[in-house]
């Protein structure tokens, strides 16, 4: 499929099904699809997931629930993380699901739900240990009375109580036991305070893999849909990202040859090299500079000198590249490519920072199962 960039990120909606499946089934069919920051940098594939069997789908801005909800998606969604003056009346008109995390976001949705002459939907959030977003323990008894307050009069209904664990990619950890119970405790006050959620969920993708986060009504997954899995326990899971670009020249270098800025590799004897036209300023993270691979013609061959924001070196051995050549720079791996995991590996970072990070001007392509190619957006801002 042709493309006006050189560079092109395919998205492989067979394996986004297929781990939506699998998530499924482990979950009793009781998977909430985590599609933030643009699917994880695979795009729009709301559709694709509920078809694979996920029951709603959350997000954390309402701008990010707002474009779900614009595609026709007709599940619940939740939002999460959103300032205390963020559009709650949009939310509330669109039917979409809002976290209230503190007192000050609870006044918030109610005013707005006022304001749209409409009852808004929210999750409460309990902090359980993560230490940053959620209501603090100490605050909770209080959100839970003033959110049974605002239930007696219609402005909303608590239709869940959520949390976030922080060791889950590490099962045996105590933390993990600590969490449970405060998660317990905090949906204990809530029904002690005359509200009845429908939905309890403390599990994200780890705590789904390992079981730490068992025994609730929901499960968190996005990672996981995308082939991640932070606990690096579970075999089951298919990538779904395939980053390509071309080679813009080649040319024969001597030994002793610098290459890039300050010189950080001199080519010990002399080699064929090529130019990629991709770099840090499309995503490819720098601190992978010396150590990174891409395929080249189903051989692994380095990538050379410091990592530049437009271009980066591979050292091509013997083989001469023509212009235009395509070299992969990540995949599912079946081919012998680098994976994600592997450039997550040389830069020191996870896997969720990699698809995350690669930049507009690398052309998306969604493949769906039956091969047919269908050009996408680049993410939104």
């Amino acid at each position: 499929m042709p493309t006006s960039s050189p560079s092109e990120l395919v998205v492989h909606e067979s394996a986004i099904r297929a781990n939506t499946a699998f998530f499924a089934e482990c979950t009793g069919n009781r998977l909430m699809a985590v599609l933030k920051a643009d699917g994880f940098g695979h795009g729009d594939v709301a559709a694709a997931v509920v078809g694979a069997g996920a029951t709603s789908i959350g997000v954390t801005s309402i701008a990010e629930a707002l474009r779900v909800r614009g595609a026709g998606v007709d599940v619940p969604v939740l939002s999460w993380t959103n300032a205390v003056d963020a559009d709650f009346a949009a939310a509330v008109t669109a039917d979409v699901d809002l976290a209230v995390p503190s007192l000050a976001v609870l006044h918030a949705v109610v005013r707005a739900a006022g304001a749209a002459g409409r009852r808004a939907r929210v999750h409460l959030h309990v902090d359980v240990g993560m230490g940053r977003d959620g209501c603090p323990t100490e605050e909770w008894t209080a959100l839970c009375g003033l959110a049974a307050e605002a239930q007696g009069l219609g402005t909303v209904r608590v239709v869940g109580v959520m949390g976030h664990m922080s060791c889950a990619d590490r099962p045996e950890e105590p933390q993990n036991v600590r969490e449970r119970l405060v998660f317990r405790n905090a949906v204990r006050t809530a029904r002690r305070r005359g509200l009845a959620p429908a939905v309890t969920h403390l599990a994200a993708t780890a705590a789904t893999i390992t079981g730490a986060g068992r025994g609730f009504d929901l499960h968190r997954v996005g990672a996981g849909l995308f082939g991640i899995d932070p606990s690096g326990t579970s075999s089951a899971l298919r990538p779904a990202l395939s980053l390509t670009t071309r080679v813009v020249s080649a040319r024969r270098v001597a030994a002793g040859t610098g290459i890039g800025y300050g010189h950080d590799h001199v080519v010990p004897r002399t080699t064929n090299t090529a130019l990629l036209p991709i770099g840090y300023g499309d995503g490819l993270p720098r601190a992978a500079s010396g150590k990174a691979e891409v395929l080249v013609r189903g051989r692994r061959r380095p990538l050379i000198g410091r990592f530049s924001m437009d271009m980066v070196v591979v050292d091509t051995g013997g083989d001469r590249l023509p212009p235009g050549e395509t070299v992969t720079v990540f995949g599912p791996g079946s081919d012998g490519e680098p994976t994600v995991a592997d450039w997550a590996r040389w830069s020191d970072t996870i896997e969720h920072e990699v698809v995350t990070r690669i930049g507009s001007r690398v052309a998306r392509v969604h493949r769906r199962p039956d091969g047919r190619d269908t050009a996408l957006e680049a993410p939104h801002a």
